[in-house]
């Protein structure tokens, strides 16, 4: 099994910044991919940003050039960086994690349990 922490979250003005942090632990022989999302309300949850194991990122049109994915591989550990935030940014933030439990297990997906992340006007 496969915990994940998110921590990071509150309440911001329109404009500034916060990040959040995911921490993967359990049994783990490899991330295959480290993922953001959000819900706000009555909204479908929506993909932020995606970080696979080749370093490659994918990020929403609507946080393109404010947010960024990163990774500590050593801290199974993911992050988003959140810059010049809106009120429409204003969700449940949720990480999710691409894990292999061993060698021959094929990946497994698990979620955070969210964090809210509110922007004020």
């Amino acid at each position: 099994q496969v915990q994940l922490v998110e921590s990071g979250g509150g309440l911001v003005q329109a404009g500034g910044s916060l990040r959040l942090s995911c921490v993967a632990s359990g049994t783990i022989f490899a991330i295959n991919a480290m993922d953001w999302y959000r819900q706000a309300p009555g909204k479908q949850r929506e993909l932020v940003a995606a970080l696979n194991d080749n370093g490659d990122t994918n990020y929403a049109d609507s946080v393109k050039g404010r947010f960024t994915i990163s990774r500590d591989s050593a801290e199974n550990t993911v992050y988003l960086q959140m810059n010049r935030l809106k009120p429409e940014d204003t969700a449940v933030y949720y990480c999710n994690v691409w894990v292999r439990a061993s060698m021959y297990s094929p990946p497994a997906d698990y979620w955070g349990q969210g964090t809210q992340v509110t922007v004020s006007s």
